[in-house]
């Protein structure tokens, strides 16, 4: 009876580096930070899409702040409230963003002029409580499919980047939720 083939254990590759090569990789390219030999991804590339996604985040922080002061009616103080809490929410996105462009080695763009450009999100304010919560519904229906987009991009290529926004991802999707139950609660007949 023969046997399956073995791959020969003395020539073929470990899966895991020895504990020697990780301390010898990880002494070489200090000034790249957490960008190693073994990040397989393009970092440029992920810096300028996390860019992209911080005007997006900084465009929400700011929509969301501005329902927050000028909703008005009689409905509004708990809607305005829930507006608050988005804009704290988001604006937790916009620091996690940009601490990992610095991780990657980027610095974070915040520069006012282009914010608008860069985001996949507008900013529209809405003249009453209905067209504003229907404005932060759509902009949230934007980054959750911009953001299912984004993870799939990174994959396995960048783990870190994938997680992070997964966990930014549960929370929009969270945002969108809240925002079509405020929509049905003030009598939106059509969404």
């Amino acid at each position: 009876m023969n046997s399956p083939s073995r791959p020969d254990t003395k020539t073929s590759t470990p899966f895991l580096s020895d504990v020697k090569t990780l301390r010898d990789r990880a002494r070489q390219h200090l000034d790249t930070g957490v960008v190693t030999d073994t990040y397989v991804g393009d970092v440029n590339q992920a810096i300028d899409i996390l860019q992209a996604v911080l005007a997006t985040e900084i465009v929400c922080v700011l929509r969301y702040t501005q329902h927050s002061i000028v909703a008005t009616g009689l409905a509004s103080e708990g809607v305005k409230a829930e507006f608050a809490q988005h804009a704290k929410e988001e604006q937790a996105h916009v620091m996690a963003v940009a601490e990992r462009i610095n991780q990657l080695g980027g610095t974070p763009d915040f520069n006012p002029d282009s914010l608008t450009g860069r985001s996949a999100s507008e900013y529209a304010t809405g003249d009453d409580l209905s067209s504003m919560i229907r404005e932060n519904l759509i902009a949230e229906r934007i980054a959750v499919d911009h953001y299912r987009e984004l993870i799939r991009y990174f994959g396995d290529n960048d783990p870190a980047t994938r997680h992070m926004l997964q966990s930014i991802l549960a929370v929009e999707e969270e945002h969108a939720s809240d925002m079509l139950d405020l929509l049905t609660t003030h009598g939106v007949a059509k969404v």
